[in-house]
């Protein structure tokens, strides 16, 4: 079934939006390197890896489905950071605009009764859920432990773990 011009032209901004998420996560990586918190850096890298995974997914999807790919510029990230409470915070604010694309793009599937979709879209619906739970965990993680000492340490160290 071939998509919309609607939800095509939607997929397509989405695609950009996964790309830029990637720039956004590298930035933020490079900015926990040169803090000296490379397990940060490490999570953030993994971060940027998997949204340029999603944008694959997108324009696979797309492609399968008939749209013609428009490539966008990717805008480079403005985000300047002064601690990683900070990065995270700005973390989930992104990652709370993520989903409420995804929810666009849900709307309109649902309204054009685009099932398949539907079902595209619903990994992404329970994936920004865990997004947001896991940068809303964090973050209220660091609040806790603060910006200095080895509580800050042994927690870049937790997040370098990640695989």
């Amino acid at each position: 079934m071939k998509i919309s011009d609607k939800l095509a032209v939607e997929i397509n901004e989405q695609i950009g939006h996964e790309f830029y998420s990637a720039y956004l996560y590298l930035s933020m990586a490079a900015w926990c390197d040169s803090a000296n918190l490379e397990g940060s850096g490490h999570y953030f890298r993994l971060q940027a890896k998997e949204e340029a995974e999603h944008a694959m997914k997108f324009f696979n999807h797309a492609l399968e489905r008939g749209a013609n790919i428009v490539f966008k510029s990717i805008p480079e990230p403005k985000e300047n950071f002064s601690s990683l409470v900070d990065v995270f915070t700005k973390t989930l604010a992104h990652e709370e605009f993520i989903t409420r694309r995804i929810n666009t793009l849900m709307e309109i599937a649902q309204k054009e009764n685009d099932y398949l979709a539907i079902s595209f879209l619903t990994w992404f619906v329970n994936e920004q859920h865990e997004e947001e739970k896991s940068a809303e965990r964090t973050l209220n993680r660091l609040k806790m432990i603060g910006s200095s000492g080895s509580g800050l340490i042994m927690f870049d160290h937790q997040l370098g773990k990640r695989e």
